[in-house]
């Protein structure tokens, strides 16, 4: 198996075409054209076919195959080590050319948008004037002679044609040539025949005369049609830029500088020169270069990139420590134990790599029917011309037919021309996406929003997700009688408002939130892993961590089975009080499920964190099941098994831990109050990290999708309605041949119906 990056590949009728073409040769054993990501996935026999046999066969349809740089002898990837150690990040730019050459296409796309855009737009009013006009008496005339208007008209949609509209003129001739057609193909077919129609029109007005052709030309068509689909275009090449800037991010998490010892010497070296069995040194507010086992010291480590958990987690010698991490407290030592491509954000890097290279692409309605519409179409009106010349002209004389033959080839070409078709998903989805920004739902992709309304299971992270994130105090228990709450949480706030360690911020922020007042503490010592003391007008204050064989107070117990994080504030030498921490639900988390489980849809927590925490947070939300302490690399394991049962599952996380899962999913949201990783893995963010908007993330895509469907059913209406009419159907029973003037009008009428309903989405409400 094999790996190649696609040059030229810009639909899902061209992944369709190169996977054809390869396939017919000897020695393919299998072809996945993946068009998200540009690459291709080919198992073959080297010995029977080569990379320049499979280049032979697609190279004339405007393809090229070249070798992934990460693929080496066949097709085994790169390692990730040599990934994570500083290599070109356009390589992840999720793209088949460098991220460079993208920005450089992408560049020459805006230029040629800048002109067409603005052009289509004033056309298009234009146009929609002259039809207003021609129908309703009312209406004022275009004041300009149709002679000025056809020149003027003419050397603009020239422009468009042969500038903004060479990539279709190509798919014209790859379908004279090689019988394949695309979305490129069909807009060629019919903006080319409007146009060289009304070059005609135009340059020889005699002969128009002559064959009683009407002087309406189809120069706007040409304009819009090209100016509008470009467009669309330009905007979705800038999507796919923005594939690989989730592999950017989680590279970017990496530590650059590895302190080691080295015969007997500190040296700072960079990480890629980390070896197994390298002794670190670990200072406080650094990241841990790789992943390995603490040896000497102890400390307190932001591990919430690997398990999403927003407590530190305290490490002492023996435990092991994962690379990137944040060292929060405390100076150790550890050995390497895994380096390069077996550390635990290289494993997590390739995960997203792999979720991404196998995630189908989607397949939009237009782009599927394409290459059978274009070839119909094509047939349907050389076959009336035809029969116009020899039918027609049995029964009209030669020259009737003709003029006959020539407005019925030229009417189902136009009428057919693909205007609508290629506005009836573009607008529902700008409108959708717009609709849903203003209400903090942000749309990455139109496949997320397409995807999200046949969602029937929510599998959610906890912390971030559901929880707000922090830990927070739940609980003051108050052992000493003599003492209240405050009092508990004066003393401890006093000491912990020394400490650097995030649960002692904790509780200082709840006794200020509270305005309490805090005591004098003297001799103040940071106990590594275990918690904090002092003295309080002579007495020793101190605030740790029962032992685990701390069973004297039951309501340790009972507060470490709901999950919370428990310490014990003693003055004295005697306990006075305990004080539990702990995630706490975000206000909105138990409404939206609710509402989810209102739609039908099943409500699933996926959690790094301890069994007993998940289930009491689920508990209050609702939650229908839970799956805990679950490692990152297991978590995108458990999506798959969702949705080999025939889920369509949407994964809500915030983490890095929760990158892979949100790549895995059907659709990955984000909370915007989240890592930077998760916001690129996902295809929809809510800002604020608000969950409640999930609901109405749902509400919008349902609504999009719906407007897109009615869109498509009116872009089609008219052809299937137009074409039999365009082709002379009524001339035998009432002598009506639609004139291409109507043709034009049923087109426009078409973009029209089709621009109006997609407006309607903003009336919708959430």
């Amino acid at each position: 198996m094999a790996v190649f990056k696609i040059k030229g590949i810009h639909c899902a009728s061209c992944a369709a075409i190169i996977s054809k073409s390869i396939t017919k040769l000897g020695g393919i054993k299998s072809v996945d054209v993946n068009f998200a990501t540009e690459k291709a996935k080919i198992d073959f026999d080297q010995d029977l076919v080569s990379l320049d046999d499979m280049n032979n066969a697609i190279d004339k349809l405007g393809y090229t195959l070249y070798q992934d740089v990460h693929a080496g002898n066949g097709g085994h990837v790169m390692s990730n080590g040599d990934r994570m150690s500083g290599m070109d990040h356009s390589e992840h730019s999720g793209i088949g050319v460098s991220k460079d050459d993208k920005l450089k296409e992408l560049h020459v796309h805006k230029v040629k948008i800048r002109f067409a855009l603005p052009v289509s737009l004033v056309v298009f009013a234009i146009m929609m004037w002259d039809i207003v006009s021609r129908t309703f008496t009312g209406i004022p005339k275009i004041p300009v002679s149709m002679e000025i208007f056809n020149t003027v008209f003419m050397i603009v949609a020239t422009v468009v044609m042969f500038w903004i509209g060479k990539p279709f003129l190509e798919g014209v001739i790859r379908f004279i040539k090689y019988r394949v057609a695309n979305m490129d193909t069909l807009i060629g077919i019919g903006t080319l025949v409007a146009y060289l129609y009304s070059v005609f029109v135009t340059l020889f007005p005699v002969a128009r005369e002559a064959l009683g052709l009407p002087e309406f030309t189809y120069f706007d068509v040409t304009i819009v049609v090209i100016g509008f689909v470009a467009f669309g275009k330009y905007l979705e090449a800038r999507s796919k830029l923005k594939t690989g800037e989730a592999i950017e991010k989680l590279l970017g998490l990496q530590a650059k500088i590895a302190l080691v010892v080295r015969d007997g010497k500190e040296i700072e070296i960079p990480v890629s020169d980390v070896v197994i069995g390298d002794i670190i040194i670990v200072k406080p507010g650094t990241k841990i270069p790789v992943d390995g086992e603490i040896i000497e010291g102890a400390s307190s480590i932001d591990e919430s990139m690997v398990t999403g958990e927003s407590i530190p987690s305290d490490k002492k010698v023996g435990d092991l420590v994962v690379g990137s991490t944040i060292n929060k407290q405390g100076h150790f030592k550890f050995k390497a134990t895994r380096v390069g491509s077996d550390t635990l954000l290289a494993q997590i890097v390739k995960m997203v790599e792999e979720a991404q290279g196998s995630k189908a692409p989607i397949q939009e309605l237009a782009d599927k029917i394409s290459g059978i519409f274009t070839p119909i179409v094509l047939g349907i009106a050389i076959l009336t011309l035809v029969l116009w010349l020899t039918v027609g002209t049995a029964a009209l004389g030669f020259t009737a037919a003709l003029s006959y033959g020539i407005l019925c080839f030229v009417g189902i070409l136009v009428i057919a021309c693909p205007c609508a078709l290629g506005l009836a998903t573009p607008t529902a989805i700008i409108v959708g996406v717009g609709k849903g920004a203003e209400n903090g739902i942000l749309v990455k992709d139109a496949e997320s929003l397409q995807k999200l309304s046949t969602v029937d299971t929510v599998v959610m992270d906890k912390t971030g997700t559901i929880t707000k994130g922090k830990p927070e105090v739940t609980n003051i228990v108050v052992i000493d009688k003599t003492l209240t709450e405050t009092d508990v949480l004066r003393f401890a706030g006093s000491i912990e408002k020394m400490s650097e360690h995030p649960l002692a911020q904790a509780i200082v922020d709840s006794a200020q939130s509270k305005n309490i007042t805090f005591v004098d503490i003297e001799g103040f010592t940071a106990l590594e892993g275990v918690g904090v003391k002092g003295m309080v007008a002579g007495q020793i204050l101190s605030v740790c961590k029962p032992s685990s064989g701390d069973t004297k107070y039951t309501e340790v117990k009972e507060l470490q089975g709901q999950g919370k994080t428990v310490v014990i504030v003693e003055m004295g030498g005697k306990n006075i009080g305990l004080i539990a921490l702990s995630d706490t639900l975000k206000n909105e988390a138990k409404q939206a499920i609710e509402a989810l489980h209102k739609k039908g849809v099943r409500v699933v927590m996926l959690t790094g964190d301890n069994t007993l925490a998940a289930h009491y947070i689920a508990n209050q939300a609702g939650i229908d099941e839970v799956i805990a302490e679950v490692l990152p690399q297991e978590k995108a394991l458990k999506i798959k098994e969702l949705q080999a049962q025939g889920r369509v599952v949407a994964m809500a996380g915030d983490g890095v831990n929760d990158a892979p899962a949100l790549v895995q999913a059907d659709v990955g949201i984000a909370m915007a109050t989240g890592a930077d990783i998760a916001i690129e893995s996902a295809g929809i963010t809510l800002l604020h990290g608000d969950i409640g908007k999930l609901v109405k993330a749902i509400v919008l895509s349902k609504s999009t999708m719906r407007t897109v469907k009615q869109n498509l059913f009116w872009a089609f209406i008219y052809n299937v309605i137009g074409i039999p009419i365009a082709a002379g159907l009524l001339f035998p029973f009432f002598g009506i041949v639609l004139n291409p003037v109507f043709a034009g009008a049923a087109m426009a009428f078409s973009s029209v119906s089709v621009v109006t309903n997609s407006l309607r989405l903003k009336l919708r409400s959430l």
